[in-house]
């Protein structure tokens, strides 16, 4: 997502509306900065971003308080002439009756908010790098099993959701069925479920059940790392699986490369164990020991002697 609405911001960040502008449903912010307008209100409008939200924090009330009737006036109506998309003022502070004024004159949507600045610069940017970040809505399942964000994928009637219904019998915890979004928040891909369907699944022949009503809230998450794929696929005779996994397949999600499994699929056969596995597996890499290298190493060394 590159832009999000304005009236989302506030409806999730908790802020109050004191002028709610004419274009207040098509206004969007495009960027997580934001901006202390000091120098603008002392008339420097040197490489000053009207895409940012500007926020009035202490020292600018106390510098505005300061003011006569008119330079308040005329230095917020420079402000309000480069059309931000909002300004924000910190603490619940009074407004001054010019700036109210201005905002209705000029259209401009006047916030206020109880928390202080450094509170809610942080909140602010954190916020809007989750809602900002590249996203991709992929077709799976996401999992936490033994501490690691796996995605289980593969067509339609493989058995996704019966398999993640038994890793989650087992002690897996489900973040979400059947989609899942998922956002690059540095270089890290965290993964959720769309809220409609959160915490769901959809298993054939039983229809839709409640994950966290049947198990308990400890078997589900709100979002998760995804640290490595499984694909489910059907067993095929005449493919050639890895039988060493001496070096890491990948599938590459938002431009970061991710530790996938290919996993064949026919009767008999424990997939949900073998995802275990295969997760254990995972987890003994990351920390440095390979059993395929160590076994090849045996080999070596017994053809040595």
């Amino acid at each position: 997502m590159d832009r999000i609405a304005l009236n989302k911001v506030i409806n999730d960040l908790n802020l109050s509306i004191l002028y709610k502008s004419n274009n207040f449903n098509n206004i969007y912010l495009e960027t997580l900065d934001i901006n202390r307008p000091g120098l603008q209100l002392n008339g420097h409008f040197d490489s000053f971003d009207d895409k940012r939200v500007q926020i009035i924090g202490e020292q600018e009330w106390y510098f505005l308080n300061e003011m006569t009737s008119e330079e308040r006036y005329n230095a917020v109506k420079k402000l309000f002439s480069c059309k931000i998309p909002a300004i924000i003022f910190m603490r619940n502070r009074w407004i001054h009756d010019e700036i109210v004024e201005l905002a209705k004159e000029m259209d401009i949507t006047l916030l206020r908010t109880e928390e202080t600045f450094s509170k809610f610069s942080i909140k602010f940017q954190n916020y809007m790098e989750i809602e900002l970040a590249p996203t991709i809505r992929m077709h799976g399942v996401l999992l936490d099993v033994y501490g690691v964000g796996v995605l289980i994928k593969g067509n339609s009637g493989v058995g996704k959701s019966e398999t993640a219904l038994d890793l989650i019998s087992k002690g897996s915890k489900l973040i979400s069925d059947d989609s899942v979004i998922i956002k690059r928040i540095d270089d890290r891909l965290i993964g959720k479920s769309p809220i409609i369907t959160k915490h769901f699944m959809e298993i054939r022949g039983v229809g839709i059940i409640d994950v966290e009503k049947i198990f308990g809230i400890g078997f589900v998450m709100d979002s998760k790392e995804v640290e490595m794929v499984v694909n489910l696929e059907p067993w095929d005779h005449e493919a050639e699986y890895d039988r060493l996994g001496i070096d890491n397949e990948y599938e590459t999600i938002l431009d970061k490369k991710v530790v996938k499994f290919d996993i064949p699929v026919k009767p008999g056969r424990n997939s949900a164990l073998i995802i275990e596995i295969a997760t254990k597996n995972f987890k003994q890499k990351e920390q440095g020991y390979n059993p395929a290298e160590e076994l090849n190493k045996r080999i070596l060394g017994y053809r040595l002697d």
